[in-house]
């Protein structure tokens, strides 16, 4: 889908208005339109807000309109946040004004029963009547941060990232605002699809295969409504860009969470196996394997193959990534002759040179962060690297004060040497062919992890962790590189 058929795509005007009409907001601190009302200020969205409340003449300083055909002009989109009985005929009346696109954000439809699903069949007639495209009903409704965009309940505070997200949980887009954060990520676009009674998460796969902010796609999987279309859609996309789902409903526990949720109704675990196999998708089995696939695919070079180094000056962390490793098919090949003797310059009598590459010690942090990587990066047995990434901010300063650097002078200096420090091992992981990617148990806290993660590099939480996602790029090469020769 290029630029002019992404301009078509019923998705655009829904996430990229110029200007929005808004149902359910109102003066009334806490209530569901006006939360959504100050996510959408908040973030600064540009257009014109047209609030329509049937008694305020003005809502949150925005001039308020009685009824849809007051309105001054044809917004490009429409925002239902009502009471479930009156979304039929406030989505009419949108209808009638010229308003082709909507979020339904009220519930109370196929969710709970024959009187919703009649209800639902309702909306359908009208927006099919009327020619509107809609997410909904039941979810909360979508993000885009590079217009300024946010319909959702809770404020989106960081920077546009490059994970695009189409999810059947609301909270899956909301609640990973902050989740996000935390690793000095976001999101390109997020979908939340709800009961998808007309958009559903094919057309989000499409216009974000499309999408040019993003990189990767995660969606949050209860349901697969048009099987043969997802699989047809998401192996055009995987050639150029990796697709990332977490499904749940493959248990019995699942299944009945999932239908009382949208009205889903799930499949065995064995049979979306098969669909994601299909389709190239690589499936995460938790929401900090969906992010940190989403992550590592978004971020790092494609590894030619499955040998991979691991680095660290600390046995545990070390075993543990390659214990991992193993159990994901993964290779952990010994060290080239070539390599042993360009590492033996660095590498104390303590150390190993077994892989994992167990240094102990350095007596210079660069060598560790630098001219360690780049040898084991250069060896003919590798494809990948993972490094243990450790450097606190308080061994800085304390070594600082051994040296007669005390008080806000040591603040200031490790400081500097720490961003110094970064900038150099950051250069070497982002210039280099291959994936490298760090583990970390300290969190962006520690000024070296953080400016790493805002840097681009990948520095994951522990290293199985680290270790699962590299296993995932791997996949894709594999998923990728199938879906092409199948195609030739």
């Amino acid at each position: 889908m290029r630029q002019q058929s992404i301009n078509a795509s019923p998705l655009y005007k829904i996430v990229n208005p110029k200007s929005i009409a808004i149902f359910g907001a109102s003066n009334r601190y806490g209530s569901m339109g006006t939360n959504l009302l100050n996510s959408l200020q908040s973030l600064g969205f540009e257009g014109p807000i047209y609030p329509v409340h049937p008694e305020e003449k003005t809502v949150m300083d925005l001039t308020a309109y009685q009824f849809v055909k007051d309105l001054p002009a044809i917004p490009d989109l429409a925002i239902i946040v009502l009471p479930t009985r009156l979304v039929p005929e406030i989505l009419d009346q949108c209808g009638k004004k010229g308003i082709r696109h909507a979020i339904a954000v009220s519930g109370g439809f196929t969710e709970v029963g024959d009187d919703g699903q009649k209800l639902q069949e309702e909306i359908i007639r009208i927006a099919r009547q009327h020619g509107i495209r809609f997410l909904g009903p039941n979810c909360i409704g979508a993000v885009n941060p590079s217009h300024r965009f946010n319909t959702t309940f809770f404020p989106y505070e960081q920077a546009p990232g490059f994970i695009g997200m189409a999810s059947q949980s609301g909270s899956f887009i909301t609640q990973m605002f902050d989740y996000l954060k935390r690793f000095g990520l976001g999101f390109s676009t997020g979908f939340s699809v709800g009961n998808e009674a007309d958009i559903d998460l094919v057309d989000c796969l499409e216009y974000l295969g499309a999408c040019p902010n993003t990189k990767v796609i995660g969606m949050y999987i209860e349901t697969i409504r048009r099987g043969r279309k997802f699989i047809e859609t998401a192996r055009r996309i995987v050639p150029h860009k990796p697709i990332v789902a977490y499904y749940v409903g493959g248990s019995e526990a699942g299944r009945k969470a999932s239908l009382s949720h949208t009205g889903a109704l799930s499949g065995p675990d064995r049979l979306y196996d098969g669909v994601f196999r299909q389709s190239g998708v690589i499936r995460a089995y938790s929401v900090e394997e969906l992010f940190d696939f989403c992550w590592c695919l978004g971020t790092c070079p494609r590894p030619p193959g499955n040998r991979v180094i691991v680095q660290t000056n600390s046995g545990g962390p070390g075993a543990v990534a390659a214990d991992v490793c193993s159990r994901e098919g993964l290779v952990l090949n010994p060290l080239s002759e070539k390599t042993r003797q360009a590492l033996s310059e660095y590498v104390p009598s303590t150390g190993s040179v077994n892989n994992p590459i167990d240094i102990t010690f350095v007596r210079n942090n660069l060598d560790f962060f630098l001219n360690i990587p780049r040898i084991l990066l250069d060896d003919e047995n590798t494809d990948s690297l993972l490094i243990y990434l450790l450097m606190p901010d308080q061994s800085i300063r304390r070594a600082m004060e051994a040296f007669g650097i005390t008080g806000e002078k040591a603040v200031v200096e490790a400081e500097k040497f720490i961003d110094e420090q970064t900038k150099t091992v950051a250069k070497l992981i982002r210039e280099a062919d291959k994936p490298c990617i760090g583990f970390s148990f300290y969190t962006r806290v520690n000024r070296f992890v953080k400016n790493l993660q805002d840097e681009g590099v990948a520095v994951l939480s522990s290293p199985s962790r680290a270790a699962k996602a590299l296993a995932a790029l791997v996949k894709y090469m594999e998923c990728r590189d199938r879906m092409i020769q199948s195609s030739d």
